[in-house]
């Protein structure tokens, strides 16, 4: 596309790449006649647990599923304190507000997206009772800054749910020692249609997340018709109905296994964009962290004024773009009383998506340049 033509068909924001093998497990798996949660889930558990680095994966229906998980294992009451950014899909906010707790944002910093551990610091009180980084776009938080302000009393939960396959300081997200959830929807850098995990190293911890998604019941479907059959079970928890099923996993299987070149793939484009739009007027760059890190690249953003009429300009040229996202903290049920976040406000006035997916071309890529450039000028 030179700068005066406008492509000829639509180019996406996202579009899964699935390839043949995920679609021959899934056949492989409607005929066995076992579709739920069976010996593919078990499987995509403990290979995504050996890619992260993790001793327990936990497969479960969302990404938001697995927030709930996690923060139900905290045993959360009236009163207490999550603090988490609100550049952020409202899920991580909602599930602690759904168990009864207050959610305090932190602010974040403007150039990298990513939370602010000063501003986290000052917003801990003797309430706070997990911190919830949001490994944004697919660069990850500063894990260590936050895990100094934390201390031993107050966990880190970490919302991974941009960043399978983002590495910090030379180690995968999920195997950080923290808890971290993440998600498999279809725009996610890795999909089983819908479906998310949550790894941790703690036997406990893994042990009552394990009845709570499945009823609260001591004994599985799996367990309860395969091999290890049984007729009896009880109930120990009031648990939730989050199970994967084997269908999801066999997508998950696959895609675990592609997941390194698509980050590459990413990635390449990212640096075209990066190159590409460098020094053009009116427009913000996202800016890699400080600290050593591998960048997933879920999502590139951009910021721009006027952000809204730019999407709308950008459609009329045949590309798609996405909002990622309204600040929580201006959402209706956060609102009341809500602080001044300054930097998230400023990013989550102006901030879109631009296209990213594996499947896309340099040519692809240049169209989106050459798009934004047009209309910038």
């Amino acid at each position: 596309m030179t700068a005066a033509t406008i492509r000829a068909t639509m180019l996406p924001f996202s579009r899964p790449s699935i390839g043949e093998d995920e679609i021959r497990e899934v056949t492989e798996v409607l005929r066995s006649g076992w579709i739920t949660t069976g010996p593919r889930t078990v499987q995509f558990e403990k290979d995504f647990a050996a890619y992260v680095g993790a001793k327990h994966a936990l497969a479960l229906s969302s990404g938001t599923a697995a927030l709930h998980c996690a923060y139900w294992a905290l045993d959360l009451k009236p009163g207490d304190e999550i603090l988490c950014p609100s550049l952020t899909w409202p899920s991580t906010a909602n599930m602690a507000v759904a168990l009864g707790a207050k959610v305090v944002f932190a602010d974040i910093d403007r150039a990298t997206r990513q939370i602010d551990p000063q501003d986290v610091a000052r917003k801990i009180t003797k309430k706070t009772r997990a911190i919830v980084p949001v490994h944004f776009a697919g660069a990850p938080a500063d894990v260590d800054a936050l895990r100094a302000i934390a201390g031993k009393k107050i966990p880190i939960i970490e919302d991974a749910a941009h960043a399978a396959g983002t590495e910090y300081k030379g180690k995968r997200v999920g195997g950080l020692g923290n808890t971290a959830i993440f998600s498999f929807h279809p725009i996610k850098d890795i999909t089983t249609g819908e479906g998310g995990m949550l790894t941790t190293d703690d036997d406990k911890l893994a042990g009552r997340i394990k009845l709570f998604k499945f009823h609260g019941v001591s004994r599985d479907a799996w367990k309860a018709y395969g091999s290890a059959a049984t007729a009896h079970y009880d109930t120990v928890v009031a648990g939730f109905k989050y199970n994967l099923t084997d269908i999801a996993s066999a997508l998950g299987i696959h895609q675990l296994r592609r997941l390194d070149g698509f980050i590459d793939r990413r990635r390449r484009i990212a640096e075209r964009y990066l190159t590409g739009l460098a020094g053009a007027p009116g427009l913000g760059l996202p800016a890699a962290p400080s600290y050593a890190h591998r960048h997933a690249w879920h999502l590139f953003t951009i910021l721009v004024d006027q952000r809204d009429d730019f999407m709308a300009k950008l459609k009329e040229q045949n590309i798609g773009s996405g909002l990622h996202f309204e600040a929580v903290h201006r959402l209706s049920l956060y609102k009341k009383g809500a602080k001044k976040l300054p930097q998230t406000d400023h990013v989550c006035s102006r901030i879109l998506s631009l296209p990213l997916f594996p499947d896309m071309t340099d040519g692809d890529a240049d169209d989106v340049v050459a798009a934004v450039r047009r209309l910038l000028a």
